[in-house]
C-alpha cells in the first residue's frame, strides 16, 4: 500500500500480481488513495529512452545470444523499450483516474490497447515471453477495472484449444501402440496435392483422433458435413485443393465462433490485421471472422499466397499459416538454410510442429471414415439460407419472430453478428435466413412498427454499482462520448440518473453476403499507392527492394517505423518476396540518409538502425517541430496517429497536463 507522500520527481511502482493479491486479503482498496499522496511528472515519465542496445548482462538467465545467426533470443532493445513506454502510460491511467479525469484515463487506457496490438502485430513471437505476459495481464486488468468487466477478455471458445494442448503430448512419446491399433493398409487417397505422407508423427495424431479420443473426429465429421459442401465450393473457385478443408478442424474444430488466446476468431481462426488484409470486416457489431462464408473465402486466398511465397510447398505454406513468417524464416536459417517443413520440423514451435501432422491425420480419416471406425456418412443440415435485407437496427429477438425461429437458430445462422440488434448505417444489412422462408419473413417484416427499431440514441437510467467506464462498455461508446452527450456530467453519477447514450455507428461500407466486405478495397488498395491520410506529414517516401530472407518486421526495425505502418502504405500482409518494391516514409530531413540501407549489406542496415534512431531523438529534442490548429472533432489520439507520433510526445512538447484540447488551438508536433 502506497502510505507516505512521495517525491514532485518521478514514481514508478511495479506492482507484481502476487503483491495485489496480498493486499486484497489484507483489505486495501488502490481506488481508497488520497490523490495527493500519488504524483507523477509526466515529462519525466513519458520521456522516451534512446535507442541504446542494453546490456545482455542485465537481463539475467532468460538471455542468450546466437552469435552464429546473430540473432537474439531475448527481447531486443526495442521490445524492450515499447513494454516501457506502455508501463508508462499506465501509471498516467493510474494519476488521471486518481484525480477524477476519466476522460484523460480512457485515452491513455486506449492508447495502451493500441500499443499492445500494435507490438502483438509487429512482433508475433513475443506472445510467449514472460515479461510480455506481465505487463498485458496488468494493462487488461485496468481495461476491465475501467469498463467494469468481470468476463475474462480473452474468453477462449471451442473444445479445439484442449486438443491442441492434448495433441502437444504426442511430442513427448509414441502414441502409436502397433499392438492395439493397426493403420489400415488400403486407404483409399486418391489424387491430392497436399502430400499425405505416413509417418511418426502422423501415426501418432491417427492414434488420438481414432484410439484416444475418438469423440472429439466425430463431433467434426458430424460438424463436416454441415459445412464442407460450401467449404469445398469455394476453394474449388478459388482454385485451392479441396482436400485443404480439412484444416479447418485443426484450426477450430469447425466452430465458427471458437476464439483462442491469442485472440484468433473462427472457423479459420484470423486475427485482426491477417483477416483485414483480406477483406474481413470487424467493428462492435459484426466480426466477419465468425462468418464461415466469409472466413473460408479468405482462408482460401491466404492459402494460395502462402503456397506462392513458399515456391508450391504447401507443407511450408501450412505450417506459415500457424505461425509467423519471421518465425519460420528463423527456423529455415536454423536448419541450414533447407526450405522442407520435415528438416525444420525440430525447430518449430510445440504447436507447429504438430500442425500439419495433425492435418495430414485428419484429413486421412476423414477421407476414410469406415476403415477407422466411424460412419461412412453423417446426417446434418448443410450451411444453406435466404438473404433477407434488413434497414436500419432491429433487435434480433423481433427479427427471429418473423423467420418463425428462436433468436438462438437466428444467431446460429449469423454468427458475425455480436450484439442485440443488426448494425444500424445506410445501407441494408444482409439477414441469413432459414432456406425457403423469405417470402414468409418479408410479409412480417414489413409489419414492423417504427418505434421497435434502434434510434441513434438510447436512454439509460443508472444502476446501483454502475459507473461511466461499465456504462460505455456496455454500449460500445466511450467515456469521452458520454461527457459529449450529457451537458453537465460529472464523475460521480447515481442510481436512477438517466444519461444519454450515443450508439456507436455501423460500417461506412456495405456489408456483403457471400465473401469479406473490404475484399474489393483490399484488391484495389494492394495495386495503389498508399492513401494520402496514411502518410506522415513532413515525410519523404523512399523504395526499399526486399532482399532474402527479409520480413516486414526487419525492415521497421531498419527505417524505425513500426511494420504496421509499411503493411499500410503497401497494402500488404506479413508476406513479402525478394524483389519486391516497398515504399516507406521517413523524415523528410533524413530522406538521404535512409535511402542508403537499400544498398547495404544486412550487418550494415543492423548497425544503421541503432544510428539513424540517435540521430532522429537527438534532433527532436533540439525543437524541430511543426504547427497544427486542432479542428472541430480532433483529440489528441488522433492528431498523434496522423503526424506518425504519439500523444505523449505532443503533450511534452506542448507543457500539457491533460489530454484536453479545444478548437483553434495552436499545437506544436514533433517531427
Amino acid at each position: 500500500m502506497i502510505n507516505r507522500v512521495m517525491p514532485a520527481a518521478c514514481a514508478v511502482f511495479f506492482l507484481t500480481g502476487s503483491l495485489f493479491a496480498q493486499d486484497r486479503d489484507a483489505g486495501i482498496d488502490y481506488r481508497t488513495v488520497e490523490p495527493l499522496l500519488f504524483h507523477v511528472n509526466r515529462a519525466d515519465l513519458m520521456r522516451y529512452p534512446g535507442y541504446e542496445r542494453p546490456d545482455p548482462s542485465v537481463f539475467g538467465k532468460d538471455i542468450s545470444i546466437d552469435a552464429a545467426e546473430g540473432e537474439t533470443n531475448r527481447l531486443s532493445s526495442e521490445m524492450l523499450q515499447r513494454l516501457a513506454y506502455i508501463y508508462r502510460g499506465h501509471l498516467l491511467a493510474l494519476e488521471a483516474q486518481i484525480n477524477d479525469d476519466l476522460v484523460s484515463a480512457e485515452e491513455y487506457i486506449t492508447e495502451g490497447l493500441y500499443a499492445i496490438q500494435s507490438l502483438m502485430d509487429d512482433h508475433p513471437e513475443i506472445r510467449n515471453r514472460r515479461q510480455f505476459a506481465e505487463l498485458y495481464r496488468t494493462i487488461m486488468t485496468e481495461y476491465q477495472e475501467f469498463y467494469g468487466i468481470t468476463d475474462s477478455l480473452v474468453d477462449v471458445q471451442g473444445e479445439i484449444f484442449q486438443v491442441h494442448q492434448e495433441l502437444m503430448m504426442a511430442e513427448e512419446g509414441d502414441w502409436f501402440d502397433k499392438q492395439m491399433f493397426v493403420l489400415p493398409e488400403d486407404l483409399e487417397i486418391g489424387k491430392t496435392q497436399v502430400p499425405l505422407i505416413r509417418n511418426r508423427q502422423v501415426n501418432n495424431h491417427i492414434a488420438y483422433l481414432t484410439v484416444r479420443r475418438p469423440e472429439i473426429m466425430e463431433r467434426w465429421l458430424q460438424r463436416s458435413a454441415r459445412y464442407f459442401p460450401m467449404m469445398r465450393e469455394i476453394f474449388r473457385e478459388e482454385n485451392v485443393p479441396e482436400e485443404l478443408v480439412h484444416l479447418a478442424m485443426i484450426e477450430s474444430g469447425l466452430v465458427p465462433t471458437a476464439r483462442s488466446h491469442a485472440r484468433a476468431v473462427g472457423m479459420w481462426q484470423f486475427i485482426y490485421a491477417t483477416g483485414s488484409v483480406y477483406g474481413l470486416e470487424v467493428n462492435w457489431w459484426i466480426d466477419e471472422r465468425r462468418d464461415p462464408v466469409k472466413a473460408t473465402r479468405a482462408a482460401a486466398r491466404h492459402l494460395r499466397d502462402l503456397h506462392e511465397y513458399w515456391n508450391g510447398d504447401w507443407h511450408l505454406a501450412l505450417a506459415n499459416y500457424n505461425v509467423s513468417t519471421r518465425r519460420m524464416l528463423r527456423s529455415v536459417r536454423s536448419a541450414g538454410g533447407v526450405r522442407n517443413y520435415w528438416e525444420i520440423y525440430p525447430f518449430l514451435p510445440r504447436e507447429t510442429r504438430g500442425y500439419v501432422p495433425g492435418f495430414i491425420a485428419a484429413t486421412l480419416v476423414a477421407m476414410n471414415p469406415e476403415d477407422f471406425g466411424f460412419e461412412r456418412h453423417y446426417d446434418a443440415e448443410p450451411y444453406e439460407y435466404d438473404i433477407a435485407e434488413v434497414h436500419g437496427s432491429v433487435e434480433l429477438s423481433v427479427l427471429a419472430e418473423c423467420a418463425g425461429i428462436s433468436t438462438q437458430e437466428l444467431q446460429y445462422l449469423n454468427p458475425e453478428l455480436l450484439r442485440w440488434a443488426t448494425p444500424p448505417g445506410e445501407e441494408p444489412y444482409p439477414l441469413k435466413i432459414p432456406k425457403g422462408s423469405k417470402e414468409a419473413f418479408m410479409l412480417a417484416y414489413n409489419e414492423i412498427p417504427e418505434e421497435k427499431r434502434t434510434n441513434d440514441l438510447v436512454i439509460h437510467t443508472v444502476k446501483r454499482g454502475e459507473t461511466l467506464g461499465l456504462i460505455a462498455n456496455r454500449y460500445g461508446t466511450s467515456v469521452r462520448s458520454l461527457y459529449q452527450a450529457n451537458e453537465g456530467l460529472s464523475s460521480i453519477i447515481h442510481p436512477g440518473q438517466d444519461l444519454v447514450i450515443p450508439i456507436p455507428g455501423g460500417s461506412n461500407i456495405a456489408i456483403r453476403s457471400d465473401e469479406p466486405s473490404r475484399a474489393q478495397t483490399a484488391r484495389l488498395q494492394a495495386t495503389s499507392q498508399a492513401p494520402a491520410a496514411n502518410r506522415p506529414a513532413n515525410s519523404a517516401a523512399v523504395t526499399y527492394v526486399v532482399k532474402s530472407g527479409d520480413t516486414v518486421g526487419h525492415i521497421a526495425e531498419w527505417f524505425d517505423t513500426q511494420a504496421w505502418r509499411i503493411r499500410s502504405w503497401n497494402n500488404v500482409g506479413n508476406l513479402i518476396r525478394p524483389g519486391q518494391r516497398l515504399t516507406i516514409y521517413v523524415p523528410a530531413h533524413l530522406r538521404d540518409q535512409y535511402a542508403q540501407i537499400n544498398q547495404m549489406s544486412r550487418t550494415e542496415r543492423n548497425r544503421f538502425s541503432v544510428s539513424a534512431s540517435s540521430t532522429r531523438v537527438a534532433i527532436s529534442g533540439d525543437g524541430d517541430y511543426r504547427t497544427y490548429t486542432v479542428q472541430t472533432n480532433d483529440n489528441l489520439s488522433v492528431i498523434a496517429r496522423s503526424f506518425n507520433t504519439s500523444v505523449q510526445a505532443i503533450q511534452r512538447l506542448n507543457n500539457l497536463q491533460s489530454t484536453r484540447i479545444y478548437v483553434g488551438q495552436t499545437l506544436r508536433i514533433p517531427n
